[in-house]
């Protein structure tokens, strides 16, 4: 059974671009706006995402499988106490062979609302250009 939110911020799980940052969607661009900590894999790719999309003064912090398991309470103290967090990865949806899943799994167990925020998918891009017969 699901955890119901008991805490007053959030956790937004945010696909980005595959390879275009114009497939960037409106909605991941608002949360990651006002996100007061985004999580990424390589902050160095999400900072020019971030930049090319016009999103200034974020937050960056560092979310990959060498320090996951450091930053889970970090993220979780900043959630808890009202803010918003985001977390990216390089490319696509996080969790998806990404970290995040100790942080998602340790913010579900804090009562955290984490929310997705779909994107690019790989495998619908690949089908949908494949020339494969839709039935």
């Amino acid at each position: 059974m699901a955890k119901t939110q008991t805490t007053p911020g959030a956790l937004y799980v945010v696909a980005t671009p595959l390879g275009n940052a114009l497939d960037l969607s409106p909605r991941a661009a608002g949360v990651l706006g006002r996100a007061g900590l985004i999580l990424a894999e390589d902050t160095r790719r999400t900072r020019r995402l971030l930049a090319e999309a016009g999103i200034a003064g974020a937050r960056l912090l560092s979310l990959h499988e060498h320090n996951e398991a450091g930053r889970v309470k970090t993220v979780v103290d900043f959630v808890t106490g009202g803010g918003e967090a985001a977390l990216v990865s390089d490319a696509g949806t996080p969790l998806l062979s990404d970290p995040g899943f100790e942080l998602v799994r340790a913010c579900r167990a804090a009562g955290i609302a984490v929310a997705p925020v779909p994107g690019p998918c790989a495998v619908t891009a690949a089908l949908s250009a494949g020339g494969l017969a839709p039935y």
